[in-house]
């Protein structure tokens, strides 16, 4: 067991608390660095995916999980980052050039968004939200002569330095590598400036932070556009992946998804939008594999027990057609929600941490150690 003895400030803020978690993150980065050298390119696809939607949940998280404000509107805000990129690329602007521009036209939106929010809480604020991302998917759809309307707007293959990058390359994954990690340094670094504090003060008491002259609006809208800003250079991102975009590939299941990220790995962790983003990205293959494969396994196994061949069939398409009802998806994500509120509130980290304190208080852990933290989730909305 590692005991860590705080003397004085700067002890506390440590952005490693000690030499444990440097050695940690540096196997780590080498591990993510050689991953294109040994993985398939199918899998270092999913783990493009797992960079973005990780960059975009760390930016939900400085909102919801360290502000304490709802949003289900950052869809909206993945779509004007990545439509700025695609119609700046008309003009054949330069990618760190539109890159900067979509995280700052994102910002100044998201602080505009944060202005009226200023008076809503709770599922008010996320009514507020919900409103705005479906009128910016409405402003796409219609606002044809920048957006192209429904038929959508290609993006032509990144270009860095005169260099090519194309989507599958190792190169364009070192880049959505390299924004992650520098937006987890960056909001790691927030957190513990006055500025971060006083994103954790307004979460855990609105009241309590004003006493301590915390200027409540002001810190609210800044978390709003920092969120929205970092949201829009991963939308930069996922349009340069995906080499096209439409106003339906923004649409309120992909801000859910966002929140179910930060929700499975934990609200009040950034390694949490790691793990969440990992989980969420998985779920598709995992339903190709219920509609491909697993109809045919279950198949074989009836047959080994003693099913006829028409039996068999029987239950194979029954199988398939099941996996491939409409709203499946839908429906994961609402038994995954459920379960997760109900039965660890903390997520994936959080059960993480709960492993790991076992073990290094065995035999004395005890189960109620983590009660005070299940009590204030549940009872959140009555601070």
């Amino acid at each position: 067991m590692r005991f860590l003895f705080k003397t004085d400030y700067e002890d506390d803020i440590k952005l490693f608390p000690h030499s444990g978690y440097v050695v940690t993150y540096g196997i780590l980065i080498a591990l993510l660095l050689i991953a294109p050298y040994v993985l398939s390119s199918y899998l270092m696809s999913q783990l493009v995916f797992v960079c973005i939607y990780a960059t975009v949940g760390v930016a939900l998280l400085i909102l919801t999980g360290f502000t304490g404000q709802a949003s289900l509107g950052h869809a909206a805000f993945l779509a004007i980052g990545a439509y700025t990129a695609a119609y700046l690329q008309k003009y054949n602007v330069p990618f760190p050039v539109y890159f900067l521009a979509a995280g700052a036209l994102t910002g100044v939106i998201g602080a505009l968004v944060g202005f009226p929010a200023l008076r809503l809480t709770g599922i008010y604020l996320v009514i507020a939200t919900i409103s705005f991302a479906l009128i910016v998917e409405e402003v796409l759809a219609r606002w044809e002569s920048v957006t192209n309307g429904n038929e959508g707007m290609r993006v032509k293959t990144l270009s860095l330095l005169g260099v090519t990058v194309p989507r599958d390359s190792p190169a364009f994954y070192y880049l959505c590598l390299a924004v992650l990690v520098l937006t987890i340094i960056g909001t790691l670094n927030l957190l513990r400036s006055p500025t971060g504090r006083a994103f954790v003060a307004i979460r855990d008491s609105e009241t309590a932070a004003r006493s301590m002259g915390v200027n409540v609006a002001l810190y609210k809208v800044k978390s709003f556009a920092i969120s929205a800003a970092i949201t829009g250079l991963a939308g930069v991102l996922f349009a340069h992946k995906l080499s096209f975009i439409s106003p339906e590939m923004f649409t309120l299941q992909l801000s859910i998804e966002f929140i179910i990220v930060i929700l499975i790995g934990g609200a009040f962790s950034l390694h949490g939008a790691v793990l969440g983003a990992i989980f969420i990205v998985m779920i598709d293959p995992f339903l190709t594999y219920l509609k491909d494969d697993m109809p045919g396994i279950i198949a074989g196994i009836t047959a080994t027990f003693g099913a006829s061949p028409a039996t068999a069939g029987n239950v194979q398409s029954k199988v398939a057609a099941f996996a491939s009802l409409n709203g499946l998806k839908g429906a994961i994500y609402g038994i995954i929600i459920v379960l997760f509120v109900l039965f660890e509130p903390l997520g994936l980290y959080g059960r993480w941490l709960k492993i790991k304190l076992f073990f290094q208080l065995f035999p004395l852990y005890k189960r109620a150690t983590f009660k005070r933290q299940k009590i204030y989730v549940k009872s959140e909305r009555n601070r």
